[in-house]
């Protein structure tokens, strides 16, 4: 028997649901809001969940890095009402099961059910499993957790893996972290950077060459492909590959066969493959700038590496770790950290990703020199600056601005106020405060009068944008949770 947990403020859509399971066999339960849900999964062992995206309390898909981060670590299946192509895309992203647009026939959601429950089941049941040698890899949160399912997918497979994430993100660390669990670990791990690779010895770097092939050639060279025979070859920024080479690269991936410049005979090199990039290489194949055949053949194991940003809960385990080798490396004691320091660290948006972050914890822990303690004011000025603009910008956010205007709202033009065809009128305080204050009232206090107007603008901001959050969220200038925040404070169904 499978617990089951519906977490969805529609009760006729619990019902179904929950009587469809527990005719099944299952143990069922329901919850009405987020926070319901989140408790009962604290509490006990989940099976599958079965989450609304649209709650009163809040949106399923923020949450859903900590559904999956429960002990349990059940199997979701989204729920929603209406089709969102963006959302599905980030239920994916973020390890659901399934997607399902309410309402669902009862087929539907019985096959979707049992083929969660059965892919539970085999995951359980398994008998061995990877153990995993992590220790420069750095990660806790549910994104990268997933990422560490499919290392040990690739570490346990020879095929070729294609790592993919922004700059910064530890492509090769993830690579060699593969090779180092492999079979092949007690062999060479080879890097090739694709976009250092000249035109006129790219051939002689990767294949080699014999003596006097060319001008300069004064004496054999062995390639990096041969280099890399019996262990891993990692290609750096795949997608800088000349396009003169990569169709001489698809027959070597092919046959592990090549031909050294200046050579009559072919060798052989039996090397696994990792590929690393940050570029989009799907861009790239519709643009003709890297070739179809060969990115289907790099990507059979790929893994996407997630941006610092989004992992944020993993900052202070980075920092502790790059800060206890800082200790070692500068042969120091290990230094505290201030209330503040970790507090700063979050919020900044890290577009140099891990590889920034060590780089400022070096600059924090030298400029703390023999102190024990590092904090806020040891960050690099430019850091501390970022932050404090964020969050200035996220208080005004906060705030409703003091003209007293709805956007958007038709305002009643002047009776006499003149308008040629075409002219747009021009809103009036007047106007703007009747759009918010019925006629005739006395007015309240500012504050009060704020509140109001903050109220009219989002019930006009989702009456407008209601199937489009991404947009409802680029106009009003604000974040995903603090724009739910401020429908759950004035009471509006979204």
């Amino acid at each position: 028997m499978s617990q089951i947990l519906i977490i969805d403020d529609d009760h006729d859509v619990c019902e179904t649901i929950e009587s469809l399971g527990t005719r099944l066999g299952h143990q069922c339960e329901s919850a009405h809001t987020l926070r319901n849900g989140l408790e009962r999964l604290r509490r006990s062992h989940v099976d599958v969940v079965f989450l609304d995206i649209r709650l009163p309390d809040g949106n399923g898909l923020d949450h859903l890095h900590e559904v999956k981060a429960m002990p349990s670590d059940p199997e979701v299946i989204i729920l929603t009402g209406k089709g969102d192509a963006d959302g599905a895309e980030l239920a994916i992203q973020g390890g659901v099961w399934d997607y399902l647009l309410k309402p669902s026939p009862v087929k539907e959601i019985t096959l979707t059910l049992g083929r969660a429950l059965k892919y539970r089941d085999e995951k359980r049941n398994r008998n061995h499993h990877v153990a995993l040698n992590l220790q420069n890899v750095v990660g806790r949160s549910q994104a990268m957790r997933s990422c560490f399912d499919l290392m040990a997918q690739a570490c346990k497979s020879d095929s070729n893996v294609l790592i993919t994430g922004e700059t910064g993100t530890g492509k090769e660390l993830f690579a060699r972290t593969i090779h180092e669990n492999s079979s092949r670990a007690s062999g060479e791990f080879v890097v090739v950077d694709c976009a250092s690779l000249t035109e006129n010895l790219v051939e002689s770097t990767l294949f080699g060459h014999k003596k006097g092939a060319f001008t300069g050639a004064d004496r054999d060279r062995i390639g990096l492909i041969k280099l890399a025979d019996q262990g891993t070859l990692l290609l750096d920024e795949v997608g800088e590959m000349p396009l003169s080479l990569q169709k001489a690269f698809l027959r070597v991936l092919q046959e592990r066969r090549f031909r050294p410049v200046g050579e009559a005979r072919e060798i052989q090199s039996n090397f696994r493959l990792i590929s690393a990039t940050n570029r989009e290489l799907e861009d790239h194949v519709r643009q003709n700038r890297f070739r179809s055949d060969l990115f289907f053949r790099l990507k059979t194991v790929q893994i996407r590496l997630p941006s610092l940003r989004e992992r944020r809960e993993d900052i202070r385990p980075l920092a502790m770790h790059f800060v206890e080798r800082l200790s070692r490396r500068y042969d120091s004691a290990i230094k505290g950290f201030g209330s503040e320091f970790f507090s700063t660290l979050e919020a900044y948006d890290w577009p140099g990703n891990v590889r920034e972050l060590a780089n400022v914890l070096e600059r924090a822990f030298v400029a703390a020199g023999a102190e024990r303690t590092l904090y806020a004011m040891h960050l690099p000025q430019e850091l501390r600056i970022e932050v404090a603009k964020a969050q200035i910008v996220e208080r005004r956010h906060a705030a409703m601005p003091s003209v007293p205007t709805v956007p958007g709202e038709p305002e009643t033009p002047d009776a006499n106020v003149e308008t040629t065809a075409g002219a747009v009128p021009q809103p009036t305080a007047a106007t703007g405060v009747n759009a918010v204050l019925p006629e005739n009232q006395p007015l309240p206090s500012l504050k009060e009068f704020k509140i109001r107007a903050e109220k009219k603008y989002l019930e006009t901001l989702v009456a407008r944008h209601d199937s489009e959050l991404k947009d409802a969220l680029k106009v009003a200038g604000l974040s995903r949770s603090h724009f739910y925040a401020l429908l759950k404070k004035h009471d509006i169904r979204h």
